[in-house]
């Protein structure tokens, strides 16, 4: 009885000094909730190095009506599968403790959920409380499952089990109809209300399906500004948005469904790959790299008040880190040395161009004319480019770094420009319009005809480079190729 009880002292004191609940950030997952208030409170610690989660948690159970125990979770919209190792630490005092995956509606105590459960006794099982507060029912797999996945298809969830990692089998299924966005996640209960228990999981890994398919088709394309030639790269099923060049021009990186991928227009056919941004999933298409191709400045919407933020993050994946604290605020540019992001906020009513150190500080506004000012974009001799409506048309305007000598660069009568995007060597400047009359001046919405148009950087007449049907989505990112000679951009079709 006192080695029971030194281990549970030895897990309490281990639960003071982990990560707490309600914290970010945790590897694949957004935050952690000790669900249906147990009275003693859980904890996770996250070993980057290895890729594990050590969970500490109590509470009484995950049966009948509502449930205690310490989740850690990511809110997944439609289908996704949820696969992970696990052991518990310990002999335990309860044979019916558990750690597992959960798919789960709320995090009140009584939520409709379901999960992949291990028991203490080497149970396991597929668990699941069809509406809120109704008794919990479950499908027994086989015991002693090491490696366990839950997954949803539609309204199917399925448990997949195994013992030392080899290829899953299914091990039960249920018809549940939960909300297309829930919270999935991993968890621990103790079974004990005034015990700790403790659970490592490795090899999580969380799959979701490519975008959902819908009645817009992205066509993403390069344009040759040497001959006029465009080139079809690929077609997606789904909404993307918004291509850039890395620097070394191997990939083109575009926004879809909240997140950044990674593809090779010389490889069109290979899988595009996720670009790991944290937490930062829901990202719009204002994201940008330094010039060095080694750190991505993305906008990306909080899961509390949804409105955009500038972070920074590697171009490898990692922690976003936060340099807008206000809000909204949407990234358009690095500068040329990388010290600094320029953007669009609303502040007080009015949308302005505002830059701020890269590090985070200080953020100073650079514009105050009434309406909108959007889309700052640094020059390689450092200058600002950026879309006004202060003139009753939205033009290109440009000005020096500090805000002065602000010079309208375009003077259209029949069209609104959007986006100065300004080539590598600094000589040519690209940028949208709209057709006068198809929107308000302020407006840059999807789905319209749209050109693209080319002019010197210097100043002078712009020529149309392309008619495409487009619009947002199509170009709000600088995507000039390396050679200056090149630029990608999306157009759509609607069925």
């Amino acid at each position: 009885m006192k080695t029971m009880f030194f281990r549970v002292l030895c897990l309490m004191v281990l639960a003071l000094a982990t990560v707490s609940a309600d914290v970010d950030e945790i590897g694949i997952f957004e935050s952690s909730h000790d669900v249906g208030n147990p009275k003693l409170k859980g904890t996770v610690s996250y070993d980057a190095g290895n890729k594990t989660y050590t969970l500490t948690g109590a509470g009484k159970n995950i049966w009948d009506n509502s449930d205690e125990f310490f989740f850690v979770w990511t809110k997944v919209t439609g289908d996704f599968s949820l696969s992970t190792a696990l052991k518990f630490s310990g002999a335990g005092m309860n044979a019916h403790r558990k750690m597992g995956v959960m798919i789960r509606e709320s995090l009140d105590g009584n939520s409709p959920y379901a999960d992949v459960a291990v028991h203490g006794d080497g149970l396991t099982s597929l668990q699941y409380r069809a509406t809120a507060g109704a008794e919990t029912k479950e499908v027994a797999g086989p015991p002693d499952g090491d490696y366990i996945t839950i997954e949803r298809t539609g309204n199917k969830i399925v448990m997949r089990s195994a013992i030392g990692h080899l290829p899953q089998d299914i091990t039960g299924t249920v018809e549940l109809k939960l909300p297309q966005t829930c919270y999935v996640g991993i968890f621990v209960c103790s079974h004990e209300e005034n015990v700790i228990e403790q659970a490592v999981f490795s090899k999580v890994e969380l799959k979701l399906p490519s975008p959902a398919r819908s009645d817009v088709t992205s066509v993403l394309e390069i344009l040759d500004l040497t001959n006029g030639n465009r080139k079809v790269v690929k077609e997606f099923p789904y909404v993307i948005e918004a291509p850039n060049w890395t620097p070394d021009g191997r990939f083109l990186i575009y926004n879809s469904g909240g997140k950044l991928y990674r593809i090779s227009p010389s490889l069109p056919d290979d899988e595009p790959a996720l670009i790991n941004t944290g937490y930062a999933t829901n990202c719009n298409n204002d994201h940008q790299l330094t010039r060095d191709g080694r750190t991505l400045a993305i906008s990306h919407g909080t899961k509390e008040d949804r409105k955009s933020r500038v972070y920074t993050v590697p171009v490898g994946g990692g922690t976003p880190r936060l340099i807008t604290p206000l809000a909204p605020s949407y990234l358009h540019g690095w500068s040329p040395d990388s010290k600094y992001l320029a953007y669009c906020a609303e502040r007080n009513g009015n949308f302005d161009v505002y830059v701020i150190p890269a590090e985070g500080g200080e953020e100073v506004r650079l514009t105050t004319a009434e309406g909108l000012d959007d889309g700052p974009e640094y020059s390689p001799d450092g200058h600002i480019w950026f879309n006004s409506v202060r003139s009753g048309l939205m033009q290109i305007w440009r000005m020096k770094a500090d805000g002065t000598e602000q010079t309208q660069m375009t003077f259209d009568e029949d069209r609104n420009s959007w986006f100065p995007h300004i080539s590598p060597d600094g000589k040519q400047v690209i940028y949208i319009t709209y057709n006068k009359g198809d929107l308000r001046p302020d407006q840059h919405l999807a789905n319209k005809n749209v050109e693209l148009r080319l002019m010197p950087a210097e100043g002078g007449e712009p020529i149309t480079v392309a008619k495409l049907f487009g619009g947002q989505g199509t170009i709000n990112v600088n995507s000039w190729a390396p050679d200056n000679k090149r630029i990608a951009f999306v157009s759509y079709k609607v069925k």
